[in-house]
């Protein structure tokens, strides 16, 4: 069996090699809104481990830097992803990092670890955001914590480059006034309409984002993050959670389709069998191909849908 410190040299010479040839990683596309395009060579790579950050880092990088997500198939669990020599390879050529932490990404550290920098700036969201690994990882739904990603990313922008700080500036205010605009109306929407209203969710994804609209969250959050961790749910948890369903003590059903264990599918039969409304909603970009803000708008308006259905609100 290979030890973790053999797969690690593994991956950091695969990296230098790459460095030494020259094999800086191809980038994924940019996006210049905002503030204006540029012919010039983007001046920086910036490497995301998922691709909920690197849809955010890229539009807020304008055609200054190139970004690259590592995690961006729907069908990949960022939580047991196994890295690459490819992977390794993308973190050399990184200027600024990008990782979620939490005890979410595990893997991305490590490869930051195994091939230290020099000049490399690393974002940890949870460092960001004061959190340790048994709190919710799930921080890119939650609208305040995405905000001070947003203002993390474009303060790590300008020390890289600072010659192009009002580009930055101008980016970061394009993506927050226009590209975000919708998402917060909807957000604002679901808040004024459907405050207190009882629903039921699946994994820990949707607790922040459920909170911060004024949904009242009947699932045991303790259910939610056995569900998220893939960890063994008490049958008192289980017997609550069927109860809420059976009883149509919730009036929506919000779950997670990427991750419908056996539990939840059992759920999800009891509230199609009681006319309960289900909304899904997913842990990463679905599809790969949407950015941040239309993957949430397309998420939400999902969830208006089913409230409306449940309410006539």
């Amino acid at each position: 069996m290979v030890s973790l410190s053999a797969w690690l040299r593994g991956l950091l010479l695969a990296a230098v090699l790459a460095v030494v040839a020259g094999g800086s990683v191809a980038c994924g596309s940019t996006s210049g809104s905002g503030s204006g395009s540029s012919s010039a060579a983007p001046r920086f790579q910036v490497v995301a481990a998922e691709n909920f950050w690197g849809s955010i880092a890229q539009q807020l990088a304008g055609s200054k830097a190139t970004v690259r997500s590592i995690i961006v198939n729907p069908d990949t669990d960022p939580h047991d992803y196994q890295a690459s020599a490819g992977d390794a390879r993308t973190m050399a050529g990184a200027k600024l990092a990008i990782v979620n932490g939490i005890g979410y990404d595990e893997w991305a550290s490590k490869l930051i670890a195994a091939n230290p920098v020099s000049g490399r700036t690393v974002l940890d969201v949870g460092d960001l955001l004061d959190l340790k690994e048994g709190d919710n990882p799930h921080q890119w739904y939650d609208p305040a914590s995405v905000q001070k990603v947003i203002n993390a990313i474009v303060a790590d922008y300008v020390k890289l480059d600072p010659a192009d700080k009002a580009y930055f500036l101008a980016q970061k205010k394009h993506f927050e006034t226009v590209s975000l605009k919708t998402y917060n109306q909807l957000r604002a929407q679901i808040r004024k309409r459907f405050a207190g209203v009882p629903v039921g969710y699946s994994e820990s994804i949707f607790q922040p984002l459920g909170q911060s609209m004024g949904l009242k969250l009947l699932t045991p959050y303790s259910f939610a993050k056995a569900v998220a961790e893939g960890t063994e749910i008490s049958a008192k948890d289980k017997q609550t959670v069927d109860s809420q369903a059976q009883h149509r003590l919730i009036k929506v059903w919000v779950y997670n389709s990427q991750n419908a264990t056996p539990d939840i599918q059992r759920i999800n039969t009891i509230a199609k069998q009681q006319h309960i409304p289900i909304a899904t909603v997913t842990e990463t970009l679905s599809p790969a191909t949407l950015n941040f803000e239309q993957w949430q708008v397309a998420q939400l308006r999902g969830l208006i849908k089913a409230l409306h259905q449940a309410t006539g609100r």
